[in-house]
């Protein structure tokens, strides 16, 4: 990924990772004034003297790294951002911020180079989780972060237009500053700056790389101390050669889904589930008696524990967010809110949404493991079922690009003006045209 060129990608990968690039730049304006983003912005303002790099949405100014975790943190801020599913991964939250902060502060970086840049990180870091999963995840790791460093890396990397030898370093400093544990999600703040983090410290390895500093060159292989055999705590429970299988011609970013709700990508499909059979038999929240939600083992674990209050808990919980959607009508921005997530309605209907491990169902893989069947128990006696295996918004049902820039202008509307978040969109769309990326960024920051 070192030497890819905007010419070596495919057609439909240039024109994906533009709307995905889009899409998560939506979600980081959204998140700008979120309470957690406002503390980490105002405790780092107060550390750092620096005003290289914006942070996006606000006139705010931070240093290159503390910019990266502040717009890394904002992406990842409200579950709005992309995935990818078996790789477990959220793409754009960890790649993009080291990306345009070396086009804010390198001069001559256009937009070609931005998107090949983006790329190589949408391409490593899923690989990377491709080879651990799903042994990764079970062990209690947060695979958004400690994946994430990988494509934080590899996208500053090619953004810093650092050699393959350089590449190979900044990729061995990024495995060893990995961390983020799965414990975050039951109701802390901290679990939305992992992929802050991880944005910060891709960007500081490809920095040091820069000026020679050494990382692990066998990050991977090492069998004593390695990130493949710690972090799956095994010798075996990981697949190197997902890492480099199709490498060149089969593009992850193709494969990456994007969130039409605003919770935890494991909780779409059973969402989904809930409207297809509301759309066939129309039925409310008093007609529920229980409902049955028979997934795999990582999204029992992910997303089927006791409910927590707290916001990052609201949007977390599989049966919280089943209550709410059948209670709100909807699972987006306006349904979740520090008022709301200690609501007896909505804890009263989710304790009657089950979460239980269909073996068959894990037996699939983690390319499958957000499958699930579900079964709505009404009072009247009547049961209904229901079978999804991908999510709307998934690869395999990708959004139209109206849908996109729809979601995009609805989540920038809080940050941006409506002409100047229609430049942006603009601007995003014919990246490849746009001779100075460091345009991107300004556009980030808003007028008047």
């Amino acid at each position: 990924m070192a030497n890819l060129r905007y010419e070596d990608i495919p057609e439909a990968a240039r024109h994906r990772i533009k709307l995905l690039i889009l899409d998560a730049l939506g979600c980081a304006l959204y998140a700008r004034d979120l309470q957690w983003s406002r503390i980490l912005r105002d405790t780092l303002l107060e550390v750092d003297s620096s005003r290289q790099c914006a942070v996006w949405g606000t006139a705010s100014r931070l240093s290159s790294v503390h910019a990266a975790l502040c717009n890394g943190t904002q992406v990842q801020g409200f579950e709005l951002d992309d995935v990818h599913r078996e790789g477990v991964v959220h793409v754009g939250a960890v790649t993009l911020p080291p990306i345009i902060a070396i086009a804010e502060t390198r001069q001559g970086r256009s937009g070609k180079e931005l998107l090949a840049a983006a790329v190589a990180g949408y391409e490593i870091g899923p690989r990377v989780g491709m080879c651990m999963a799903p042994y990764h995840l079970e062990q209690g790791w947060h695979t958004g972060a400690t994946v994430g460093v990988f494509s934080a890396a590899a996208g500053a990397a090619r953004a810093l237009r650092l050699s393959e030898e350089q590449t190979v370093h900044a990729i061995g400093m990024a495995g060893t500053q990995a961390s983020g544990l799965m414990a975050a999600q039951f109701g802390s703040m901290v679990k939305r700056m992992h992929a802050g983090r991880a944005a910060q410290s891709g960007l500081y390895a490809a920095l040091l790389a820069e000026r020679g500093f050494t990382g692990i060159i066998d990050v991977f292989e090492a069998k004593y101390g390695g990130f493949c055999t710690t972090f799956s705590a095994s010798r075996d429970h990981f697949e190197l050669e997902r890492l480099t299988r199709g490498l060149g011609e089969d593009f992850e970013v193709m494969r990456v889904s994007l969130k039409l709700y605003s919770c935890v990508a494991s909780n779409h499909t059973t969402l989904d589930a809930i409207r297809a059979l509301q759309a066939e038999r129309p039925f409310g929240p008093d007609d529920v008696d229980r409902i049955i939600v028979h997934g795999s083992r990582a999204t029992v674990e992910h997303v089927g524990w006791r409910y927590r209050p707290g916001v990052t808990a609201s949007q977390l919980n599989l049966p919280f967010c089943v209550a709410t959607l059948l209670l709100e009508g909807d699972c987006f921005v306006e349904q979740f809110s520090e008022a709301v997530v200690a609501n007896p309605r909505r804890m009263e209907l989710a304790a009657r949404v089950e979460c239980v491990e269909d073996q068959a169902i894990t037996a699939l893989g983690a390319d499958m493991r957000h499958m699930v069947r579900v079964e709505v128990y009404l009072k009247d006696g009547s049961i209904l079922r229901r079978t999804v295996e991908k999510a709307q918004g998934s690869e395999d049902r990708f959004p139209s690009d109206d849908v996109i820039v729809g979601k995009f202008r609805k989540l920038a509307a809080k940050a941006l003006s409506e002409e100047q978040a229609a430049r942006l969109a603009a601007m995003v769309l014919n990246l490849e045209d746009v001779a100075d990326g460091g345009e991107l960024a300004r556009l980030l920051v808003p007028t008047g």
